[in-house]
C-alpha cells in the first residue's frame, strides 16, 4: 500500500508542477494552455489508476514482487507440511498467475488438498489442477 501512495504522491507532484510552471515567452493562442493542462490532467490521473493496478497485482502484502517464479516456489514451499502430500509428486507450473499441478498424489483427499493450497496461495488467479491418484512414479 506504501507503493501505491509513494506512486500516486510522484504523479500528483508531477500534475502540480506542470500546472504551476510558467508559461514559455513564445506567444500562444487562448485556447491551447487549457487544452494543454486537460491533457496533462487526463495523462496523470491514467497513469495513477495503472499504477495503483500493477502494483496492486504484483506486490504481496510483505512487499515481495509476485512473479510467476516467485508463486512456484512459494506453492512448493506450502505442499511440503501437508500431511495429505507426504508421498506425493507434484509439479508446479505458473504461467501468467495461472497455477498448473501435474503429477501423482497418494488420495483423492491429496488431490483435492493440493488444489486448495494452492489456490490459497497469494498471487494466484486459478488453478488447474491435473493431478492423478496412484502410486509414486
Amino acid at each position: 500500500m506504501n507503493i501505491v501512495k509513494w506512486n500516486v504522491a510522484a504523479l500528483l507532484a508531477l500534475f502540480s508542477f506542470a500546472l504551476s510552471a510558467p508559461a514559455s515567452s513564445a506567444p500562444q493562442s487562448t485556447d491551447k494552455p487549457d487544452n494543454h493542462v486537460v491533457q496533462t490532467k487526463d495523462a496523470v490521473v491514467k497513469g495513477a489508476k495503472v499504477v495503483g493496478t500493477k502494483t496492486k497485482d504484483g506486490v504481496s502484502k510483505t512487499g515481495e514482487v509476485m512473479t510467476d517464479g516467485w508463486i512456484t516456489t512459494r506453492v512448493n514451499s506450502r505442499f511440503v507440511n501437508e500431511d495429505l502430500l507426504k508421498g506425493s509428486d507434484i509439479n508446479v507450473d505458473t504461467d501468467q498467475h495461472v497455477v498448473t499441478l501435474k503429477g501423482t498424489v497418494t488420495t483423492a483427499a491429496g488431490r483435492n488438498k493440493a488444489g486448495a493450497v494452492a489456490k490459497g496461495t497469494e498471487g494466484v488467479r486459478r488453478v488447474m489442477n491435473q493431478l492423478t491418484v496412484g502410486p509414486k512414479k
